[in-house]
């Protein structure tokens, strides 16, 4: 037996539960881990709310990451008491997820845990961290060096947010980041942040191009904050867009793309190939400066996660919530 918490909807009723559970409730899959961390991100608080439909099949045990040891495996490429992580393929979605202390799953959407992380990092890390690495990874295969110009980061006391400023501040680019929590200016700064406006410069409706303030961006807000952040991309710029914490709408118009010849590039973390995932994995290892991932996390037990999912929403939760799902 092993505790999990499990969403299930009975007559329209949404219900959510620490339970417990046994293997024979897991889908089939090629590796049984089991879990040491797992972590809550913006997807797993709308699951377990029910704000959204994230949740497509039921019962369902929601968590899009985790990492953990290899139990048993029939994949000729992990073997048992080997370190783990896995980040998306639907999990917590329409597959059994991580916040629970075994999972069974594909052995194509594992990868090794890098030596440069143990489990707990690797969830601190998590898929919000791994999601910073591929929009830098984006940011530089499109030619945005430091000696192009600032970066913003958008949801900067967020989990990608935090670890978005984290990394390109330890590369030497300079990071203008953008949070609507003033309160987190300390925290921001102290992750390398040199500049912080507040979110509702850029909230608003804006003019279809605004002064050229940026080389790159890294969003997660969307709507009009994605919009505006386009606006004021310099020429030749690069946008990442991996979230939708303002919404999903893009109110935006072609010009900065066609006057300044700006680049959106869309960032998906959940069907991302394992060639990207393993880079993003390996760079995180040489270019996260591991000693702030204190102050970039907090860890809470499985037993708090549902209470602490509508905290994640109402945006009262700075940085990455680590799960301990022994505890």
């Amino acid at each position: 037996m092993f505790k999990s918490i499990l969403i299930d909807k009975i007559d329209s009723q949404y219900k959510v539960e620490l339970c417990d559970a046994d293997e024979s409730t897991l889908p089939e899959g090629e590796v049984v881990v089991d879990i040491q961390y797992s972590s809550l991100n913006y997807k797993d608080a709308l699951a377990i709310t029910g704000k959204s439909p994230v949740v497509r099949r039921f019962p369902m045990i929601p968590g899009i990451d985790f990492a953990g040891t290899v139990a048993s495996s029939s994949n000729p490429d992990f073997d048992a008491g080997m370190p783990v992580v896995l980040n998306g393929w639907g999990v917590g979605e329409v597959h059994m997820g991580g916040l629970s202390q075994k999972a069974r799953v594909n052995g194509d959407w594992l990868v090794p845990l890098p030596e440069a992380f143990d489990a707990k990092q690797a969830m601190a890390i998590g898929t919000a961290g791994y999601t910073a690495m591929l929009c830098v990874l984006e940011l530089e295969n499109h030619g945005v060096t430091p000696d192009k110009g600032d970066i913003l980061v958008t949801g900067a006391a967020g989990g990608v947010g935090s670890v978005a400023v984290s990394i390109l501040s330890k590369l030497g680019y300079r990071v203008i980041a953008l949070t609507g929590r003033p309160e987190e200016s300390d925290y921001v700064t102290g992750l390398g942040a040199a500049e912080i406006i507040n979110r509702s410069e850029l909230s608003e409706p804006g003019k279809p191009l605004a002064k050229e303030r940026w080389a790159g961006v890294v969003d997660v807000v969307g709507s009009h904050v994605l919009a505006n952040a386009c606006a004021g991309t310099q020429y030749g710029g690069v946008v990442t867009a991996c979230g939708l914490a303002g919404g999903m709408d893009f109110p935006a118009t072609v010009a900065p793309f066609i006057l300044r010849g700006v680049t959106l590039v869309g960032v998906d973390s959940v069907m991302c190939p394992k060639p990207k995932r393993l880079e993003a994995w390996e760079r995180l290892g040489q270019d996260l400066d591991l000693s702030k991932l204190g102050s970039i996390a907090h860890e809470i037990g499985l037993s708090e996660a549902i209470d602490t999912a509508q905290d994640l929403l109402d945006g009262k939760v700075r940085g990455r919530v680590i799960v301990d799902v022994n505890r």
